[in-house]
């Protein structure tokens, strides 16, 4: 790349406003007086030039257009029956010509965002913005850290717009606040947990990946989110592999029996709740992918195929399952259960009788799930009947799609067959935090009915 010319550069927008930026001796001033060091501001065209590759990743980690688009597609299929939170993914004028929608970011649940519109136009403006951010005071940043690193705030933006395929010059208000109020914090976060996760380890240890925990109710946007950090992930050369307790769903054969073992019981006659999962299978694979400590170290990751049998499911057939190879920095582990804690029989029997069979099995998810978790995301939410207002959304949208959905009716019966268990098991998760976690590597996120990260209340 050293050869390469001014002519055959793209440079991301923010660096070419950076570079056209005043300067001070080589310290950049920003509106408020918070001062960042400018590297090389002086070198024309020196200020951490990202360089376009034509086919792969380049020694910037800058990502190919085409490869971006490759994973959106990948994206959007994997949500294709589910939904993904991705409904801030509109062009500008969708979102912006919108009254309600720009009404509802701006309002008193969403205190942190700006009260007027923001088009990406200076730098000065985005790191104002990211000092807005509802999540700053929680993963422990100040402005001058932001300031310090502004350059990678840059590069982690540029690289998610290439990903969602967004302009990164016209974004809009929402679009603005997933990636640098949400996604790039996150990611900031998890960085911070995989270098205190290192530092316990000496020179020339095996460090086994750390496993973060994402819990968070189906339909909120986790599986978005958990795609954006490890993309950032391997685009800043960490290896990462993703799992999602979907992946240790019983087989279709396991799912029968159970059926047929719980007769009677709504809860457990289709694939979900505690009961539904092969836990030796769970704990067999998260052992696997913690020791892929070493260069070449290879395994396939299973994956589950909620499409068999016309819509119950059955595991996906192992020539398909993804590989992923070692050493692993970190392992994302998301569910909507994760860090769910057992309750007195009575307490869920209050909720709902059938719950206390799902109660029962839920005393074995401990050992099999929670207890590799070293650092938690969870997201929580003000009601759980968000739940099936983000899932009617996905299905309207499918069948406007003119693809298979699912009826109002047919909504309904489905999220009822989780509700009883967000009632029952959210009020302790959010007041206690996961099931044996250690609280001072849990990161609570509330999120409102538009999946945006708020100031909890």
């Amino acid at each position: 790349m050293a050869g390469a010319t001014s002519s055959s550069l793209i440079w991301s927008p923010w660096q070419a406003t950076l570079q056209q930026s005043t300067t001070t001796n080589n310290r950049f001033y920003l509106k408020k007086g918070y001062p960042f060091p400018c590297h090389s501001v002086y070198n024309t065209f020196s200020f951490k030039r990202r360089f376009l590759s034509s086919s792969k990743f380049n020694d910037d980690h800058v990502v190919t257009a085409s490869s971006a688009s490759s994973k959106l597609s990948l994206l959007q299929t994997h949500f294709s029956f589910s939904g993904c939170g991705c409904s801030w993914i509109q062009d500008n004028s969708m979102v912006l010509d919108s009254p309600t929608s720009y009404a509802l970011l701006t309002s008193k649940k969403c205190p942190a965002l700006p009260s007027k519109t923001v088009d990406v136009s200076s730098v000065s403006d985005l790191f104002e913005f990211i000092c807005s951010g509802p999540l700053v005071d929680k993963i422990g940043i100040t402005p001058d850290n932001v300031g310090q690193s502004i350059d990678k705030w840059l590069l982690y933006g540029s690289q998610l717009c290439r990903l969602f395929q967004l302009n990164e010059l016209m974004l809009t208000i929402p679009q603005k606040a997933r990636l640098y109020h949400y996604y790039i914090p996150v990611f900031v976060w998890c960085q911070d947990q995989i270098a205190l996760h290192t530092s316990k380890f000496k020179d020339g240890d095996d460090v086994p990946p750390l496993v973060i925990g994402f819990s968070a109710p189906q339909g909120c946007g986790k599986t978005t989110l958990v795609f954006a950090l490890d993309y950032l992930f391997k685009t800043t050369k960490m290896k990462s592999a993703t799992i999602s307790i979907d992946d240790f769903y019983l087989t279709a054969q396991g799912q029968a029996k159970l059926r047929e073992e719980n007769s009677g019981n709504a809860l457990l006659e289709y694939r979900g709740n505690a009961g539904s999962h092969d836990l030796p299978f769970s704990v067999e694979t998260i052992e696997a992918l913690t020791q892929l400590t070493k260069d070449g170290m290879k395994m396939k990751v299973p994956r589950y195929d909620k499409s068999a049998y016309s819509g119950r499911g059955d595991r996906a057939d192992a020539t398909t399952w993804p590989e992923v190879e070692g050493p692993l920095k970190v392992i994302l582990f998301e569910g909507w259960m994760l860090g769910f804690k057992p309750l007195p029989a009575e307490a869920v029997k209050a909720v709902d009788p059938q719950l206390e069979t799902v109660n029962k099995n839920l005393e074995a998810y401990y050992e099999a799930w929670d207890k590799y978790i070293n650092a938690w995301v969870v997201i929580k939410i003000k009601d759980p009947s968000y739940v099936y207002r983000w899932r009617l959304q996905a299905e309207i949208a499918m069948r406007q799609a003119g693809k298979p959905g699912m009826s109002d009716d047919e909504v309904n019966d489905f999220v009822s067959r989780y509700l009883p268990a967000y009632k029952a098991y959210l009020p302790t998760l959010y007041a206690e935090g996961p099931s044996g976690s250690d609280l001072e590597r849990v990161l609570a996120i509330d999120i409102d009915e538009e999946r945006n990260p708020i100031l909890a209340t």
